[in-house]
């Protein structure tokens, strides 16, 4: 097989130094920009947030690559990215303090039971979807929610409400109710 068939897929086309800088570059401009977009971006998609990131990502795919389309350069380019991303991962894992400032502090959504109708509003999370994420967590109604939290990375998470001593006995009560009224309807029926 002829070599300089496959010279031009491994060809670099762009100086190396360009090629590790082009990634970082468009890495730090993506999490400022998610970062100020908010969480909800990162994690509550809905399919209008998920077309968005699909054309984000390809929008930037020129910049990272620029006029490169060898095999070498689209690797270079990812073995950057990965490189750079587990190192900010161990960075912000190390300094706590500025990880909640790239990544925020957690937002109370629903607190002593009570929705929080302007969180909502500022993060932009209907209360359709609080609900539909309390569904997804096994959670039928609102109601049942003593607190939830948007977590910094984007999930919602819940605390449910757990029955009262007083509530609980009143459960109780009515359950045998029930079964007092089982066993007397029982008695009445003709043998």
């Amino acid at each position: 097989m002829d070599a300089t068939l496959w010279a031009p897929m491994f060809d670099l086309h762009l100086p190396v130094l360009e090629k590790v800088l082009r990634p970082i570059l468009v890495y730090a401009f993506l999490v400022l920009g998610l970062r100020l977009a908010g969480k909800r971006e990162l994690a509550q998609l809905n399919p209008f947030d998920l077309i968005v990131l699909l054309m984000l990502s390809n929008t930037v795919q020129n910049a990272i690559i620029g006029d490169d389309y060898s095999v070498t350069g689209g690797l270079l380019g990812a073995t950057v990215l990965l490189a750079v991303n587990a190192l900010v991962v161990r960075f912000l894992y190390e300094h706590p303090g500025v990880e909640r400032v790239v990544e925020g502090d957690v937002d109370v959504l629903v607190e002593d039971g009570r929705v929080h109708d302007e969180r909502l509003r500022r993060e932009l999370i209907t209360l359709a979807e609080l609900e539909s994420a309390a569904h997804k967590q096994g959670i039928p109604s609102l109601d049942q929610v003593e607190r939830a939290v948007l977590e910094p990375g984007g999930t919602i998470s819940f605390v449910q409400r757990l029955p009262t001593p007083e509530g609980a006995q009143y459960a109780e009560i009515l359950r045998r109710l029930d079964v007092l009224a089982a066993d007397v309807a029982a008695l009445r029926r003709p043998a």
